[in-house]
């Protein structure tokens, strides 16, 4: 189980994951062990950051509307409007009026301060925790340009978001995802990367062949997918700089797909298809060295690293139905996890270490769950016509994952949820999309 650190009292109102165990018997500040349950969003306000100059007028609002949103976004913290403020920020350096923002009980309070000249930006702020009369920590800054300003706002929202809780942050982070258009008999996909809230969505290949199951390297500065441009599945290794892609293991006569990094950026992990058998087989990327890790007449597929690199999990029919199986990354014999109902696939480890993401189909429904590596514990998310193929988010509190509808015009679409099962929510795409992939935060 996962130890946090909250501020106390602000750490005390969060909405968190498991029933609250106060450790009454340990020495020193309070500590809080957290894993279900649901307690009421924290209140907190964010004014409109002061513009310390003309040109930041505009910025000063935007930077402070997309930092609400992404806390608010958590299903964590709740925002108290700004018709309520009683106190008006005018000066970065004003002193706190803390005694009007109780009066609205607000319990954190995000103030700042932007300036602008030519294409340089500079972001100021400071948190409060209200009912302490305190501000948590130092205040800080960041400064670009003036095109990054959602990220300088999404990282001020990490900082923020992470000296509350004492997680890390998530906002400053990038998804890379399929964009499919056309009938579903004529798909169009082509490789897009946005921001984590569906904002500055960027095209990386065109639609002149299918694509599936993108994956950001552990830098953030690769990305790996699956393409069809030969006819046959083959994977390929894309620069996110330069946008050019070079294939990846290619042999004659066989078919390679669902490829991902292990946790070193160097090796590849991915299932090859030959003579009608499909194993996984691992690839160093500088050497081309090739390795097989399976050897079964089962269908082996969709490996995933343990944060540590030592444990590979994957999908497998070897025991006659869809389950989850976890080998060393060298190989070997492998070990059943899955032991419920159903058929398991996709599965993908937290980046925590402590729990494997998966899809799971029983009973005409399909499932985003997850359970420990040990197979126990096993919660499902989320339940629909179609959902499936989860992802994390950089700090392992939140899946991304695909949903599909019903019928012949159900359009896939991006959605989120909480690793409580709480806060689903649909990411705000103007187009279909599928096969989400979360990247690392960014630098």
């Amino acid at each position: 189980m996962t130890l946090f650190r909250p501020l106390a009292p602000l750490g005390l109102a969060l909405a968190l994951l498991l029933p609250v165990v106060p450790a009454a018997a340990q020495n020193g500040p309070l500590r809080i062990e957290i894993t279900e349950g649901v307690i009421e969003p924290l209140p907190f306000a964010v004014p409109d950051f002061v513009a310390e100059n003309g040109a930041a007028s505009q910025l000063a609002q935007d930077i402070a509307r997309v930092i609400a949103s992404d806390l608010a976004g958590t299903g964590l913290f709740r925002e108290i409007p700004a018709s309520a403020h009683i106190s008006r920020v005018t000066s970065f350096d004003a002193p706190v009026a803390y005694a009007d923002w109780k009066a609205i009980n607000a319990q954190a309070l995000l103030t700042g301060a932007v300036s602008a000249s030519g294409d340089r930006v500079v972001v100021k702020f400071r948190l409060y925790d209200v009912f302490s009369d305190q501000p948590l920590g130092e205040g800080l800054q960041f400064a670009g340009s003036a095109a990054g300003w959602r990220r300088m706002a999404h990282k001020v929202a990490d900082v923020a978001y992470s000296r509350i809780t004492g997680e890390g942050g998530y906002f400053d982070s990038r998804v890379v995802f399929v964009s499919e258009t056309g009938p579903k008999n004529a798909r169009a996909k082509r490789l897009a990367v946005m921001d984590y809230d569906g904002a500055n969505v960027q095209y990386l290949t065109d639609s002149s062949s299918i694509v599936l199951a993108p994956r950001f390297s552990p830098q953030g500065d690769r990305i790996l997918y699956t393409s069809y441009s030969s006819g046959f599945p083959r994977i390929y290794l894309m620069d996110v700089g330069s946008l050019s892609s070079r294939g990846l293991a290619e042999q004659p006569g066989t078919m390679t797909f669902a490829p991902r990094f292990a946790p070193d950026g160097r090796t590849v992990a991915f299932s090859l298809e030959q003579g009608g058998n499909t194993d996984i087989y691992t690839l160093d990327t500088a050497s081309g060295t090739r390795r097989q890790l399976t050897n079964s007449p089962s269908i082996e597929t969709a490996p995933s690293f343990s944060p540590d690199g030592r444990q590979i999990v994957f999908e497998s029919d070897r025991s006659g139905g869809q389950q989850l199986y976890i080998m060393s990354a060298g190989g070997g014999e492998p070990r059943r996890i899955s032991n419920g109902a159903g058929r398991y696939g996709t599965p993908v480890w937290s980046p925590r270490g402590d729990l494997i993401a998966f899809t799971k189909q029983h009973q005409g429904r399909f499932h985003i769950g997850v359970m420990r590596t040990d197979g126990s514990e096993e919660r499902l998310l989320t339940a629909s016509f179609l959902d499936e193929g989860p992802t994390w988010a950089p700090n392992g509190r939140v899946l991304m994952f695909t949903r599909e509808g019903a019928g012949a015009g159900g359009q896939p679409a991006l959605y989120s949820v909480d690793i409580s099962g709480r806060n689903l929510k649909r990411v705000p795409l103007s187009v279909a999309a599928s096969d989400p992939a979360w990247s690392p935060l960014l630098p």
